[in-house]
């Protein structure tokens, strides 16, 4: 129609695709008076329609998705509905959109983002207290780090490099769980008098999973004990064949401790950087990711941020995720205040309004009322979802819902976290799963490992949309309760075949009811106690829910079960107890188990039928 005009024209969906030109952006939940103004309307003419369709709305009452979409194919209109507060998020991205990203004359090539990863005390914070020439290590606790650093450093050439050094490897995958594709090339430190350790393969598994450069900084090379040789073999084994060996993974010797191979590090690091064609548009509004943040008692909330795109500057009005504010004051890694910060440039941003997540992504607004809006639309749409319970959307399938997709006629892949007891028990399981693949199930192992369940399982479950399967080993109630709020399906099998029938009947759509173990109650034992004709009894503290005499008990050392079966005997001081909560402190006394140990866990459970998916 002519006289059909937009009030509000946006170029691109909030996803970023083009909104078909003509299409008018509705908020939904929208009232006739907010509504019939964007279609050249009045309120009056949306009442009438309405009335005369057989429903009753009132001028001020908020319209459903229906009748808007109804009303706007009479007048032959189309819409497009949004959430509230997403107009202006598209608005946003179109802006970037049209900032011409994709122009080569404006293309510049940016420093690479090097993340820095390992087992513990392997020399990871060593090797950039060397490159930057400061005592790092010493301020940390115990001399490990407690929080994500980041660094940008110049190298003899001239060039720049920004270094990442993470606690772990949680916040690593958490980043990449919410989308974030941070670092451009992982260090994989490795000590050559230790070898590849369980965090090592971690680490190279967090790597793929990012789909990112690997070069190996084989460190201490200058330690008596060194065999770098049998390290090299162990990390052929993983699949990082060094270059020396006819492989294509970097690997340097060197010792950040004595300064030894410290510049042939960065020097492949530049030459791996230049392979990558590392580019930005450093002109524009600025956009990155947000690395860590947390609450200063004299500065407020306080955001490290890593610049991708653009230059950041003083002044600036940026949404954060679910923060909005003003560009108070960007402090550099240096702990200097400077004026802006360019593409691969770290620095902390002062003056938003609350504390944004590691891995959301942080815009520069057109103004402040911009980025106000987004912010409170997507704290508003942040809650609806938490109150659902919705899952992200990610790629792979649950186990549950594996036939569904093979009845569609895909080709399903399972991702697997497997955990076990013993290597043994791992290697036979991991042999048996590989049998059951078929043409139309793929299984991938994200990562494998011996030892309890951990909270860098799950979040490498999280982020990879994989299944946990523990093979007599337990998860402790933090793991349990991280698995809940990610939405991380964990499965516990004492017995193979069971573990093998499981995988395969959620292949044919067949699984059956099963018994579900609900944990009742976790105590620690704290003491020992030898009793005449009673033998060890274990003097506990019940860390959650209540213990309960004559319940079923299994007993955990470093997160694997070392024995299962009942309560004998339950005390509080002398007298005998029915149960005992929470916070209190009890005797416990095993049938037929003496083989106690301070600071093992028993864990209280009962057998619950459920209907299985």
């Amino acid at each position: 129609m002519d006289d059909l005009q937009p009030t509000l024209h946006s170029n691109y969906s909030a996803s970023g695709a083009p909104v078909p030109e003509g299409t008018l952006v509705v908020e939904k939940g929208s009232s006739s008076q907010e509504f019939a103004p964007k279609l050249n309307r009045t309120a009056a003419d949306v009442v009438r329609f309405l009335f005369q369709n057989g429903e009753m709305v009132t001028a001020t009452a908020a319209l459903t998705d229906e009748q808007m979409e109804l009303f706007a194919l009479e007048i032959g209109a189309d819409i497009l509905l949004v959430e509230p507060g997403q107009q202006e998020e598209m608005e946003l991205q179109a802006l970037f959109n049209d900032d011409d990203d994709d122009d080569p004359d404006k293309q510049q090539f940016r420093p690479p983002v090097i993340t820095v990863m390992g087992h513990v005390d392997h020399g990871k914070t060593t090797l950039l207290d060397k490159i930057r020439h400061a005592n790092v290590v010493s301020g940390e606790a115990g001399g490990i780090t407690q929080h994500i650093g980041a660094y940008k450093v110049k190298t003899d050439n001239g060039g720049e490099v920004t270094f990442i050094d993470t606690p772990g490897h949680a916040a690593f995958t958490k980043m990449r769980a919410r989308g974030a594709q941070v670092t451009d090339i992982v260090v994989l430190m490795v000590a050559a008098d230790d070898g590849v350790m369980p965090q090592t393969i971690e680490a190279i598994n967090h790597a793929r999973a990012a789909d990112v450069p690997i070069v190996v900084a084989l460190n201490k090379i200058d330690k008596d004990n060194a065999d770098p040789q049998r390290v090299m073999a162990q990390l052929a084994e993983q699949l990082l064949v060094p270059e020396s060996w006819g492989g294509d993974t970097i690997v340097v010797e060197m010792s950040a401790a004595q300064n030894l191979g410290v510049d042939d590090l960065l020097e492949q690091l530049v030459a791996v950087a230049e392979l990558e064609e590392l580019t930005a548009n450093p002109e524009g509004r600025a956009k990155g990711i947000v690395l860590e943040s947390n609450l200063d008692t004299g500065r407020g909330p306080v955001a490290t941020v890593l610049v991708d795109k653009g230059t950041l500057r003083v002044g600036d009005p940026v949404v954060a995720g679910a923060a909005w504010g003003k560009v108070r004051a960007l402090i550099n890694d240096q702990g200097q205040q400077v004026k802006e910060a360019g593409p691969s440039t770290p620095v902390q941003v002062l003056g938003l309004s609350a504390v944004p997540q590691s891995g959301d992504e942080f815009r520069v607004a057109p103004n402040e009322k911009t980025a106000r809006t987004v912010a409170e639309a997507r704290e508003q749409r942040l809650r609806l979802a938490h109150q659902r319970g919705d899952a992200r959307v990610q790629h792979g399938v649950k186990l549950e819902s594996i036939f569904e997709q093979i009845q569609k006629g895909e080709i399903a892949t399972l991702n697997l976290v497997l955990k076990a007891d013993v290597h043994g028990s791992l290697e036979a399981v991991t042999e048996s799963l590989r049998k059951l693949e078929r043409d139309e199930v793929k299984l991938a192992f994200v990562q494998r490992g011996v030892g309890g369940i951990t909270e860098n399982d799950v979040m490498l479950a999280s982020s990879s949309n994989a299944t946990i399967l523990g093979f007599n080993v337990r998860p402790d109630r933090k793991v349990r309760e991280l698995a809940e709020a990610e939405h991380v399906e964990i499965r516990l099998y004492e017995i193979i075949y069971k573990l093998l029938e499981d995988i395969e009947k959620a292949m044919l759509g067949m699984l059956q009811p099963e018994y579900e173990e609900v944990v009742t109650g976790e105590a620690e034992v704290r003491e020992i106690f030898r009793v005449p004709k009673l033998g060890g009894i274990a003097g506990c503290y019940v860390r959650s829910g209540v213990i309960t005499r004559n319940s079923k008990v299994r007993f955990l050392r470093e997160g694997t079960i070392i024995w299962k079966g009942t309560i004998q005997s339950l005390r509080r001081f002398k007298d005998d107890a029915r149960e005992v909560r929470e916070g209190f402190e009890c005797g416990i006394g095993l049938s037929d188990f003496q083989d106690l140990k301070e600071g093992d866990l028993i864990e209280t459970f009962e057998e619950r039928e459920i209907a299985r998916v």
